[in-house]
Protein backbone atom coordinates (compact mmCIF):
# COMPACT_ATOMS: atom_id res chain seq x y z
CA UNK A 1 0.00 0.00 0.00
CA UNK A 2 1.07 3.53 -0.63
CA UNK A 3 0.17 6.84 0.66
CA UNK A 4 -0.19 9.65 -1.87
CA UNK A 5 1.25 13.17 -0.74
CA UNK A 6 1.66 16.71 -2.20
CA UNK A 7 4.73 17.77 -2.84
CA UNK A 8 6.16 21.04 -1.05
CA UNK A 9 5.39 23.69 -3.63
CA UNK A 10 9.07 24.92 -3.15
CA UNK A 11 10.50 21.77 -2.56
CA UNK A 12 9.01 19.42 -5.28
CA UNK A 13 10.90 16.24 -3.69
CA UNK A 14 9.72 16.79 -0.27
CA UNK A 15 6.25 16.17 1.28
CA UNK A 16 4.05 19.12 1.86
CA UNK A 17 4.72 20.65 5.34
CA UNK A 18 1.17 20.28 6.57
CA UNK A 19 1.42 16.47 5.87
CA UNK A 20 4.83 15.79 7.12
CA UNK A 21 3.30 14.20 10.53
CA UNK A 22 1.34 11.88 8.77
CA UNK A 23 4.01 10.96 5.94
CA UNK A 24 6.43 9.77 8.95
CA UNK A 25 3.73 7.94 10.55
CA UNK A 26 3.26 6.46 7.55
CA UNK A 27 6.72 5.38 7.10
CA UNK A 28 7.19 3.96 10.70
CA UNK A 29 4.05 1.84 9.67
CA UNK A 30 5.79 0.30 6.71
CA UNK A 31 4.01 2.43 3.69
CA UNK A 32 5.53 3.31 0.99
CA UNK A 33 4.99 7.25 0.62
CA UNK A 34 5.18 8.92 -2.90
CA UNK A 35 4.62 13.05 -3.79
CA UNK A 36 2.33 14.16 -6.36
CA UNK A 37 2.39 17.49 -7.50
CA UNK A 38 -0.96 18.79 -6.76
CA UNK A 39 -1.21 22.35 -8.33
CA UNK A 40 -0.65 20.00 -11.96
CA UNK A 41 -3.30 17.92 -10.42
CA UNK A 42 -5.32 20.99 -9.92
CA UNK A 43 -4.96 22.80 -13.61
CA UNK A 44 -5.09 19.87 -15.14
CA UNK A 45 -2.31 20.48 -18.00
CA UNK A 46 0.23 18.19 -16.62
CA UNK A 47 -0.92 14.66 -14.65
CA UNK A 48 1.67 13.11 -16.23
CA UNK A 49 4.21 15.20 -14.96
CA UNK A 50 2.16 15.46 -11.11
CA UNK A 51 2.40 11.60 -11.06
CA UNK A 52 5.88 10.55 -12.31
CA UNK A 53 7.55 10.28 -9.11
CA UNK A 54 4.82 7.61 -8.25
CA UNK A 55 6.15 4.28 -8.12
CA UNK A 56 4.51 1.33 -10.43
CA UNK A 57 2.10 -1.07 -9.04
CA UNK A 58 0.59 -1.57 -5.80
CA UNK A 59 -2.28 0.18 -4.31
CA UNK A 60 -2.51 4.23 -3.36
CA UNK A 61 -4.16 6.41 -1.11
CA UNK A 62 -4.15 9.86 -1.58
CA UNK A 63 -3.92 12.34 1.68
CA UNK A 64 -3.44 15.71 0.42
CA UNK A 65 -5.70 19.07 -0.73
CA UNK A 66 -9.13 18.99 -2.25
CA UNK A 67 -9.17 18.18 -5.96
CA UNK A 68 -12.60 18.81 -8.28
CA UNK A 69 -14.37 15.57 -9.08
CA UNK A 70 -13.03 15.28 -12.64
CA UNK A 71 -9.26 16.36 -11.71
CA UNK A 72 -9.62 13.40 -9.56
CA UNK A 73 -11.04 11.20 -11.98
CA UNK A 74 -8.06 12.10 -14.12
CA UNK A 75 -5.68 11.37 -11.29
CA UNK A 76 -6.70 8.15 -11.13
CA UNK A 77 -6.57 7.27 -14.60
CA UNK A 78 -2.83 8.44 -14.42
CA UNK A 79 -2.20 6.34 -11.70
CA UNK A 80 -3.96 3.33 -13.51
CA UNK A 81 -1.26 4.00 -16.87
CA UNK A 82 1.38 3.39 -13.89
CA UNK A 83 -0.22 0.31 -12.68
CA UNK A 84 -1.75 1.86 -9.46
CA UNK A 85 -4.92 1.39 -8.55
CA UNK A 86 -6.33 4.32 -6.40
CA UNK A 87 -8.45 2.74 -3.63
CA UNK A 88 -11.20 5.36 -4.26
CA UNK A 89 -12.28 5.53 -7.66
CA UNK A 90 -12.99 8.86 -9.46
CA UNK A 91 -17.07 7.92 -8.74
CA UNK A 92 -16.30 7.22 -5.51
CA UNK A 93 -14.45 10.20 -4.82
CA UNK A 94 -17.45 12.41 -6.16
CA UNK A 95 -19.89 10.20 -4.28
CA UNK A 96 -18.59 11.13 -1.46
CA UNK A 97 -17.44 14.83 -2.07
CA UNK A 98 -20.55 16.39 -3.45
CA UNK A 99 -23.22 16.93 -1.26
CA UNK A 100 -26.07 15.87 -4.68
CA UNK A 101 -24.59 12.44 -4.90
CA UNK A 102 -24.92 11.50 -0.95
CA UNK A 103 -27.91 13.48 0.77
CA UNK A 104 -30.50 10.98 -0.82
CA UNK A 105 -28.74 8.20 1.11
CA UNK A 106 -28.71 10.30 4.58
CA UNK A 107 -31.68 11.96 3.52
CA UNK A 108 -33.27 11.42 7.30
CA UNK A 109 -30.70 12.52 9.57
CA UNK A 110 -29.29 15.65 7.53
CA UNK A 111 -30.82 18.96 7.28
CA UNK A 112 -33.82 19.31 4.30
CA UNK A 113 -31.84 20.36 1.31
CA UNK A 114 -32.32 21.34 -2.21
CA UNK A 115 -29.81 22.50 -4.89
CA UNK A 116 -29.34 23.55 -8.30
CA UNK A 117 -27.49 22.57 -11.85
CA UNK A 118 -26.70 25.81 -12.89
CA UNK A 119 -25.85 29.53 -11.16
CA UNK A 120 -28.84 31.24 -12.60
CA UNK A 121 -30.90 33.01 -10.79
CA UNK A 122 -34.20 31.21 -12.50
CA UNK A 123 -32.33 28.20 -11.16
CA UNK A 124 -31.78 29.04 -7.76
CA UNK A 125 -35.51 30.48 -7.27
CA UNK A 126 -36.98 27.45 -8.41
CA UNK A 127 -34.97 25.79 -5.70
CA UNK A 128 -35.65 28.62 -3.29
CA UNK A 129 -39.44 28.06 -3.81
CA UNK A 130 -39.28 23.94 -3.42
CA UNK A 131 -37.77 24.63 -0.25
CA UNK A 132 -40.50 26.98 1.26
CA UNK A 133 -40.50 29.41 3.73
CA UNK A 134 -37.79 29.65 7.12
CA UNK A 135 -33.85 30.39 7.57
CA UNK A 136 -31.32 28.69 5.25
CA UNK A 137 -27.54 27.80 4.84
CA UNK A 138 -26.37 28.24 1.76
CA UNK A 139 -23.74 26.54 0.14
CA UNK A 140 -22.33 24.82 -3.72
CA UNK A 141 -22.10 21.38 -4.06
CA UNK A 142 -18.97 20.97 -1.76
CA UNK A 143 -18.42 23.90 0.16
CA UNK A 144 -20.20 26.79 2.25
CA UNK A 145 -18.36 30.36 2.72
CA UNK A 146 -19.06 30.23 6.64
CA UNK A 147 -16.66 32.37 7.32
CA UNK A 148 -18.67 35.14 5.48
CA UNK A 149 -22.07 34.06 7.78
CA UNK A 150 -24.18 37.18 7.30
CA UNK A 151 -23.28 38.16 3.70
CA UNK A 152 -22.82 34.75 1.74
CA UNK A 153 -23.72 31.77 4.14
CA UNK A 154 -27.27 32.45 5.85
CA UNK A 155 -30.73 33.54 4.46
CA UNK A 156 -32.74 34.65 6.83
CA UNK A 157 -36.01 34.21 4.87
CA UNK A 158 -36.13 31.96 1.85
CA UNK A 159 -39.08 33.67 0.57
CA UNK A 160 -37.29 37.15 0.57
CA UNK A 161 -36.31 36.40 -3.14
CA UNK A 162 -34.02 39.76 -3.49
CA UNK A 163 -32.51 39.38 -0.25
CA UNK A 164 -31.61 35.81 -1.06
CA UNK A 165 -29.95 36.73 -3.95
CA UNK A 166 -28.17 39.12 -2.71
CA UNK A 167 -26.54 36.59 -0.26
CA UNK A 168 -26.06 33.65 -3.15
CA UNK A 169 -24.29 36.02 -5.92
CA UNK A 170 -21.68 36.86 -2.89
CA UNK A 171 -21.59 33.20 -2.27
CA UNK A 172 -20.58 32.89 -6.19
CA UNK A 173 -18.56 35.81 -5.89
CA UNK A 174 -16.24 34.42 -3.21
CA UNK A 175 -16.33 31.18 -4.35
CA UNK A 176 -15.36 32.38 -7.67
CA UNK A 177 -13.38 29.56 -10.06
CA UNK A 178 -13.76 27.55 -7.18
CA UNK A 179 -17.88 27.23 -7.00
CA UNK A 180 -18.84 23.61 -8.07
CA UNK A 181 -22.12 22.35 -9.67
CA UNK A 182 -24.68 24.85 -8.24
CA UNK A 183 -26.21 26.25 -5.21
CA UNK A 184 -27.19 24.50 -2.24
CA UNK A 185 -30.06 25.76 0.02
CA UNK A 186 -30.32 23.49 3.25
CA UNK A 187 -32.86 24.24 5.83
CA UNK A 188 -30.92 25.78 8.83
CA UNK A 189 -31.31 23.69 12.30
CA UNK A 190 -30.12 25.17 15.45
CA UNK A 191 -27.62 23.00 16.88
CA UNK A 192 -26.07 23.09 20.48
CA UNK A 193 -21.97 21.42 20.55
CA UNK A 194 -19.31 21.53 18.05
CA UNK A 195 -18.81 19.52 15.20
CA UNK A 196 -17.66 16.04 15.78
CA UNK A 197 -15.60 14.81 13.04
CA UNK A 198 -16.39 11.20 12.38
CA UNK A 199 -13.83 8.63 9.96
CA UNK A 200 -14.97 5.80 8.29
CA UNK A 201 -13.47 3.09 6.41
CA UNK A 202 -15.69 0.21 4.50
CA UNK A 203 -18.52 1.15 6.61
CA UNK A 204 -16.93 0.85 9.76
CA UNK A 205 -16.54 4.23 11.82
CA UNK A 206 -12.53 3.78 12.78
CA UNK A 207 -11.92 6.93 14.57
CA UNK A 208 -14.34 9.78 16.66
CA UNK A 209 -12.23 13.11 16.84
CA UNK A 210 -12.88 16.83 17.01
CA UNK A 211 -13.86 18.95 13.80
CA UNK A 212 -10.55 20.64 12.98
CA UNK A 213 -12.15 24.05 12.90
CA UNK A 214 -12.25 23.39 17.06
CA UNK A 215 -9.38 20.81 17.39
CA UNK A 216 -9.52 21.16 21.42
CA UNK A 217 -13.37 20.68 22.03
CA UNK A 218 -13.19 16.86 22.40
CA UNK A 219 -16.57 14.64 21.17
CA UNK A 220 -18.72 13.30 24.22
CA UNK A 221 -17.70 9.89 25.27
CA UNK A 222 -21.39 8.50 24.52
CA UNK A 223 -21.38 9.21 20.58
CA UNK A 224 -23.60 6.40 19.64
CA UNK A 225 -23.48 5.92 15.86
CA UNK A 226 -25.53 2.63 15.95
CA UNK A 227 -27.92 5.08 13.77
CA UNK A 228 -25.75 6.43 10.85
CA UNK A 229 -23.68 2.86 10.83
CA UNK A 230 -25.90 1.40 8.01
CA UNK A 231 -26.22 4.43 6.15
CA UNK A 232 -23.00 5.17 6.12
CA UNK A 233 -22.68 1.38 4.53
CA UNK A 234 -25.27 1.83 2.15
CA UNK A 235 -23.41 4.79 0.36
CA UNK A 236 -20.37 2.22 -0.63
CA UNK A 237 -17.76 4.33 -0.19
CA UNK A 238 -13.76 3.07 0.78
CA UNK A 239 -12.88 6.10 3.13
CA UNK A 240 -15.04 8.90 4.05
CA UNK A 241 -15.82 11.14 6.86
CA UNK A 242 -19.56 12.33 8.28
CA UNK A 243 -19.39 15.59 10.54
CA UNK A 244 -22.32 15.58 13.41
CA UNK A 245 -23.65 18.10 15.51
CA UNK A 246 -25.88 17.87 18.58
CA UNK A 247 -29.49 19.64 17.25
CA UNK A 248 -31.25 21.62 20.47
CA UNK A 249 -33.19 19.00 20.72
CA UNK A 250 -30.84 16.25 21.51
CA UNK A 251 -30.45 14.67 18.05
CA UNK A 252 -27.41 13.96 16.31
CA UNK A 253 -27.26 15.07 13.15
CA UNK A 254 -25.23 14.88 9.87
CA UNK A 255 -23.97 18.34 8.59
CA UNK A 256 -21.30 17.12 6.39
CA UNK A 257 -20.01 14.37 4.22
CA UNK A 258 -16.59 13.89 2.15
CA UNK A 259 -13.80 12.09 1.12
CA UNK A 260 -11.69 10.81 3.78
CA UNK A 261 -8.50 11.07 1.80
CA UNK A 262 -9.19 15.60 1.66
CA UNK A 263 -10.85 15.89 4.89
CA UNK A 264 -8.53 17.27 7.14
CA UNK A 265 -6.87 15.86 9.77
CA UNK A 266 -7.38 18.07 13.70
CA UNK A 267 -4.45 18.85 15.11
CA UNK A 268 -5.37 17.34 18.33
CA UNK A 269 -5.19 13.72 16.97
CA UNK A 270 -1.56 12.19 16.84
CA UNK A 271 -0.93 11.01 13.25
CA UNK A 272 -0.12 8.07 14.51
CA UNK A 273 -3.51 7.39 15.93
CA UNK A 274 -4.54 8.35 12.66
CA UNK A 275 -2.35 6.47 10.14
CA UNK A 276 -2.83 3.01 12.64
CA UNK A 277 -6.99 3.60 12.47
CA UNK A 278 -6.52 4.20 8.72
CA UNK A 279 -4.37 1.49 7.57
CA UNK A 280 -5.21 -0.91 9.84
CA UNK A 281 -8.88 -0.92 8.95
CA UNK A 282 -8.04 -0.94 5.52
CA UNK A 283 -5.25 -4.02 6.10
CA UNK A 284 -8.39 -5.75 8.04
CA UNK A 285 -10.89 -5.52 5.40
Amino acid sequence: MMLLVPCDPLRPRRPDEHFASEVQAAREAGLTVAVVDHDALARGDDVGRAVASVPSGGTAIYRGWMLGSERYARFTQMLAERGVTARTTGEQYRRAHELPSWYPVLAAVTPRSTWTTTADRADFDKARLALGAGRVVLRDYVKSMKHYWDEATFIPDIADEDAAWKVASRLRQLRDDDFVGGFVLREFESFTSAEVRTWWVDGRCVLIGPHPDTPYDKPPGDVDLHWLTPLIGALGLPFVTADLALRADGVWRVVEVGDGQVSDRPISIDPAMFIAAMVGAVRAG
